[in-house]
């Protein structure tokens, strides 16, 4: 088994996790900073665009409702054409909707150009972990999946840095121009730097034909079959877990600022609280997936990141003092450690490779699911004014624990 890897190896059918990682987290963050660019000049885009606060609200919820429909025809997509080619495809596309954005003459279409761009990161957070699966040393795919999955706070910071600067000095063109020019470098990167295994050869495509023959009676079951298989009871709890997760995410990356605003902190030090656990995740999810690669279990790891992410949730939103910062801490070095280990959790749950490209579409659905209700229910429970902060703080945090229970119950390793 150790000569097969080795030869494996020396072919080059493995690549090396880093530089995988590295280059879809290169993809991913240009795609996040177009998803980003919106909230530091909301403002602005509402003066612009004679935009009340509830239709501006759609500029960011737009993006996971996107993600919730367009999933799993994304999984399927990346089935047929391939992943890495729709990664490229989810970039073009992401420069498409930033186009139509440019041309945007109302606040409908400005929504529906953000819609597109919707759809581009939902197709690329499905294909960026199936990239990894086929590129990468199945021992190694926490590193790569590790590195791969801060994209979205890399971006969400990066933007937060970018967009005020680049809006003050070239307005709201340069803004989207410039964003769908990062998306451009990103693709030029993908095709020039992934490269996937080799195709399989004649002996391979000659089993795979006989065995689809063989089972070629049965197709019209084939569908509801795989399902079965997919939707088991591990991959359930599994996914309830990640849902829960990302509603607390969002809670903190759309609310804590304006929370800590209403409390008296000033802007600059409130978006920073907020976007602090991202930037710790930087270190903290490459190192939890270094970390479950030696050991050869995540479990552990998954069940701690997710158990603080509800409490640090609910003393963001209630504490302005010690306990915040201690939260801010927690929430990036123990809480956000999880964010790669999720992508790695859910491709060793599925139970045979054909189902990787529509798991992962459904996944990225849940995660939709998630982040929607980390706006829209969130922002039911603060009230009209924004202020009910230990109602909704309780709330998330029951949902934390929640989620830390669910994935407590799931049989993985």
């Amino acid at each position: 088994m150790d000569r097969e890897a080795g030869r494996r190896e020396k072919k080059g059918v493995y690549r090396s996790p880093v530089r995988v990682g590295t280059v879809l987290l290169a993809a991913g963050v240009a795609v996040a900073m177009i998803q980003y660019k919106v909230p530091t000049i909301l403002s602005s885009l509402m003066a612009l665009f004679d935009m009340d606060a509830e239709a501006a609200s759609w500029l960011m919820s737009i993006f996971t409702l996107a993600s919730v429909f367009a999933a799993l025809p994304s999984g399927l997509l990346a089935q047929r054409f391939g992943a890495k080619n729709m990664m490229v495809a989810a970039l073009g596309i992401a420069v498409t909707g930033s186009c139509i954005g440019l041309a945007a003459g109302s606040s409908a279409a400005l929504v529906a150009s953000r819609a597109v761009e919707g759809v581009a990161l939902t197709i690329l957070t499905t294909c960026g972990p199936l990239v990894v699966r086929a590129c990468v040393d199945p021992g190694k795919v926490g590193t790569a999946m590790g590195i791969w999955g801060v994209w979205g706070c890399v971006g969400s910071t990066a933007a937060a840095v970018v967009t005020p600067t680049v809006f003050e000095a070239m307005g709201f063109a340069g803004v989207w121009t410039v964003f769908a020019i990062g998306a451009v470098l990103a693709a030029v990167l993908v095709l020039a730097a992934i490269r996937m295994p080799r195709a399989r050869t004649a002996a391979e495509e000659a089993k795979a034909a006989k065995s689809g023959a063989a089972s070629g009676r049965s197709r019209g079951c084939a569908a509801w079959g795989l399902w079965r298989m997919l939707l088991t009871r591990d991959i359930l709890l599994f996914l309830g877990g990640f849902a829960m997760f990302n509603v607390c995410l969002l809670a903190v990356l759309s609310f804590v600022p304006t929370i800590l605003q209403m409390q008296g902190v000033d802007p600059t030090w409130s978006g920073l609280v907020s976007t602090a656990p991202m930037l710790l995740s930087v270190a903290s999810s490459p190192l939890f997936g270094a970390i479950s690669d030696r050991r050869g279990r995540r479990k552990a790891l998954l069940v701690a990141a997710s158990a603080v992410m509800g409490p640090c949730t609910f003393l963001l939103y209630t504490d302005t003092g010690a306990l915040m910062l201690i939260a801010v801490a927690v929430m990036g070095l123990v809480g956000m450690g999880g964010v790669g280990l999720f992508l790695s959790g859910f491709v060793g749950l599925v139970p045979r490779p054909e189902l990787a490209s529509v798991g992962m579409g459904l996944m990225v659905a849940v995660q939709g699911v998630g982040q929607f209700l980390g706006t829209s229910l969130v922002q039911m429970l603060l009230g009209p004014s924004l202020d009910h902060w230990f109602l909704a703080g309780g709330v998330l945090m029951g949902l934390g624990l929640a989620g830390t229970i669910l994935l407590a119950l799931c049989r993985m390793r």
